[in-house]
């Protein structure tokens, strides 16, 4: 027998640790599940067409079964990387980190992994990265887009690639989308600072050319139009989306000392912005002015904060892009495959309106 070398551990295997069983097939995981083959299939691969309880019912088969599929054979079988890029204008924004985890949860339980690209705000870097998923051979990509029309953004993008987008789509795209109602949820904020009394509302943006933008300003518009206000065009600032903008916007209307009694922000972190540079200017919120975001980040209902906004389904978007996008990659022509998702916003009321 070999004596052992001095230095060197042998590896120490955990006796407890679950053991995947590659030879757990899709028949067994139907069979123990009670359901068919098919519905295993678009259950684990997160497609449309399966109820949340017969999903739940064979996601717990598998893992009873310890079922994992073989990446490898099955990448071999469809000429596929089994990757996907996801490309967003901010990770630093609470909003984009929730729509990313809803892709990755998406993603990792059908059986891909992701190649995450951060956009910053910058055009020439979103066709940079596009370029580099291109070349990563990412079966798909999801985007929220930073640029506004469609042939900028898809012109360079290589033929035969499936695109989905999320949070915003650009103008005049035949690809596929989730996103919400913008003009809906900017019409619920602004109604709510009505029905509360509030006499002249304001609205902070980004000045970027977006969709997004122009919707939720829209809503705003429509809102006071509807209720018989006169819109004051000085109260409607633009800057960028980050929460420093909102706090120099407040600050400067606050020094020039044409203050609306409520605001709008077309974002979260514009909102908290606002709440800040009006405090550290001695304004009160809401007594001295009314609050409302977008997005429903967590920080928003922090007790501290408490902010109203209007919610989106952040994550659930995330993994609705993925479902779209799998749809895609199974079929024969995945331009064929086309689905446009509008969804409903929902206010969300707390102490700052």
């Amino acid at each position: 027998m070999d004596a052992p070398v001095k230095g060197v551990d042998a590896p120490v295997k955990n006796m407890n640790a679950p053991v995947k069983n590659m030879d757990a097939t899709i028949k067994d995981i139907a069979r123990k599940a009670k359901v068919s083959y098919a519905t295993v299939s678009r259950a684990l691969n997160h497609r449309y067409g399966v109820k949340r309880e017969t999903r739940e019912r064979v996601l717990e088969a598998a893992s009873a079964l310890n079922y994992s599929p073989n990446a490898l054979a099955r990448g071999l079988v469809s000429r596929r990387t089994l990757s996907m890029g996801l490309l967003v204008p901010d990770i630093t924004n609470p909003f984009f980190a929730e729509v990313a985890r809803g892709v990755e949860d998406g993603a990792q339980e059908a059986g891909y992994s992701i190649f995450l690209c951060n956009a910053n705000w910058d055009r020439s870097r979103e066709e940079r990265h596009l370029a580099l998923l291109a070349e990563k051979r990412v079966d798909g990509i999801i985007m929220a887009p930073v640029a506004d029309r469609a042939d900028a953004v898809e012109t360079g993008l290589p033929a035969g690639i499936p695109l989905v987008y999320v949070n915003s789509a650009p103008r005049g795209t035949e690809n596929s989308y989730v996103v919400i109602d913008n003009v809906r949820g900017g019409c619920l904020a602004v109604q709510h600072l009505i029905d509360a009394g509030y006499q002249t509302i304001g609205f902070i943006g980004a000045s970027e050319d977006s969709a997004t933008l122009e919707e939720r300003l829209a809503g705003f518009r429509l809102a006071m139009r509807r209720n018989g206000r006169d819109v004051e065009e000085s109260f409607i600032q633009l800057g960028d989306f980050h929460r420093e903008t909102g706090y120099h916007i407040i600050q400067d209307m606050i020094q020039a000392g044409r203050v609306p009694r409520a605001v709008f922000c077309e974002n979260d972190l514009l909102a908290l912005g606002v709440m800040q540079g009006a405090r550290d200017k001695g304004l009160a919120v809401p007594e001295d002015l009314a609050i409302v975001g977008f997005d429903d980040i967590p920080l928003a209902s922090y007790p501290e904060i408490r902010m109203s906004t209007v919610c989106q389904p952040k994550c659930d978007m995330g993994r609705m892009a993925v479902g779209i996008l799998l749809d895609k990659l199974a079929a024969d022509d995945p331009g064929a495959v086309s689905r446009r998702i509008l969804l409903e916003p929902e206010l969300v009321v707390r102490r700052s309106s």
